[in-house]
């Protein structure tokens, strides 16, 4: 019995080891991850640097699928850009163009009015009620790039 039981003891030694080296794999896989997209927070200036459009809203420009990589820097957004947003009270960020730039001689902020290119009237009912711009603040980036998989052949 002496024999079968160092077996036993070696093979369960032999199980834990790996399972102990597959943790540890998998922590290291989840760090790198997280230390990528801190990195790419950085880079680009954007809380959330790559999107993936979720409707059909953007068509024919952008289809629903498409991942968009996101830029934000000082300078002042203009008509025609394409933004992600978020809207207060919502999750789900928003990918749409500026239709109409509203600066505010005052502050010297800018504010902005978007619209989806497949849409027949602007975003202001998507907004909170009552209001009409979307501030800085509500814009998380700009779109930069676009990985599509209908170039790819895949759709």
């Amino acid at each position: 019995m002496g024999w079968i039981g160092e077996s036993v003891d070696s093979i369960k030694s032999l199980q834990i080891r790996q399972v102990l080296t597959q943790a540890v794999s998998l922590g290291m896989i989840v760090t790198s991850a997280l230390i990528i997209w801190k990195a790419l927070m950085c880079i680009t200036g954007s809380e959330s640097p790559v999107v993936v459009v979720l409707s059909e809203s953007m068509e024919p420009g952008f289809k629903r699928g498409d991942i968009l990589f996101l830029h934000m820097n000082r300078d002042p957004i203009r008509a025609g850009e394409i933004v992600v947003f978020n809207v207060d009270g919502r999750e789900i960020p928003i990918v749409h163009r500026v239709i109409m730039v509203h600066d505010r001689k005052d502050t010297g902020e800018v504010d902005v009015l978007t619209k989806g290119d497949k849409n027949d009237v602007d975003d202001r009912l998507l907004y909170v009620h009552g209001q009409l711009w979307l501030q800085r603040h509500h814009v998380m980036g700009r779109a930069v790039g676009i990985f599509s998989l209908v170039l790819w052949g895949c759709s």
